[in-house]
């Protein structure tokens, strides 16, 4: 492995819920003496792109802190990663639409740009007056604008040719922008705008994109679904075909998944923000627990 490519950590979507446990397992760690910050690449995903853009300015602590002593929020609909009522109409039968694009296309590719047009169809109605709202919720969560000096990947799919995107801080586009284009599903939350372009969250290019850690000595996987994936297994969507591919590079790999509690504490709705204290003290309490073994793999 080359030098400065030893540790990356990858961070997937999941949600209010995910974003918190995300928070937590971090926090946890963090309290145990291992700062899983300080890794030579970050890949955050969704969700996950919010925790990326947060803990590369903020202590995992004084986050945690701020999800705890944050007032109680109840969401009736999707809320966006990161807390906050997202100010756009979700759209109510978003995995019904989803699921019939996945079940329809004929491989990935396909499916992306399936995704990507039926998200435009359903945003042109609106005349992109969300684009400014959603940029200003997205904002409002990040401790700065400013991409970190580490190495810091943001994923997302251009909605028009649904080919994958990644951002970094050489690429001219904005933090905010980046994490808000990832965190946009395309139907609770429009097709974001940068330059010409239109885009859609970071998990359509590859669930976790645990992948764009190759080449790094150890990698660390945080993931709120479990690895779990709605894709056909042959599309190799599935965080389990990636930590296989990380492997066979030389990779060593760990995969952190939601324990019993920690499930019980996103119940049935990982978007109602009402669940953020409870999963992310589950968080906590997980990364306390799994310090010891993840400080043995990661040092």
């Amino acid at each position: 492995m080359e030098i400065g490519r030893e540790r990356a950590l990858v961070l997937h979507g999941g949600g209010s819920a995910g974003h918190a446990w995300e928070i937590g397992i971090v926090a946890g760690l963090f309290g145990a003496g291992l700062d899983v910050t300080e890794a030579d690449l970050i890949i955050g995903t969704s969700a996950g792109s919010t925790v990326a853009a947060q803990i590369t300015s903020v202590s995992p602590a004084e986050l945690l802190a701020a999800i705890l002593s944050a007032a109680p929020q109840q969401s009736t609909g999707p809320g966006g990663p990161g807390g906050g009522r997202v100010p756009m109409g979700a759209a109510a039968n978003h995995m019904e639409i989803t699921s019939r694009i996945i079940a329809t296309a004929e491989d990935a590719a396909d499916m992306r740009r399936r995704m990507g047009a039926a998200a435009l169809d359903m945003d042109a109605a609106s005349g992109g007056a969300d684009q400014a709202r959603w940029r200003t919720v997205v904002a409002a969560r990040l401790p700065s604008q400013h991409w970190p000096e580490r190495p810091l990947l943001i994923t997302a799919v251009n909605a028009h040719t649904g080919e994958p995107a990644v951002f970094d801080r050489h690429r001219g586009v904005d933090l905010v922008d980046a994490v808000a284009a990832s965190t946009s599903n395309g139907f609770g939350v429009p097709p974001y705008r940068i330059g010409d372009s239109r885009y859609i969250d970071g998990g359509y290019r590859r669930n976790e994109n645990a992948d764009l850690a190759t080449g790094y000595a150890r990698v660390l996987v945080l993931s709120p679904f479990g690895g779990r994936s709605r894709h056909p297994l042959e599309w190799g969507m599935q965080l389990a075909a990636q930590v296989d591919e990380l492997r066979a590079g030389g990779s060593r790999v760990e995969t952190i998944f939601p324990d019993s509690d920690s499930l019980n504490a996103f119940g049935a709705n990982m978007m109602d923000l009402s669940t953020r204290p409870p999963s992310a003290r589950a968080g906590y309490r997980q990364g306390i627990a799994l310090a010891e073994q993840i400080i043995e793999f990661w040092r």
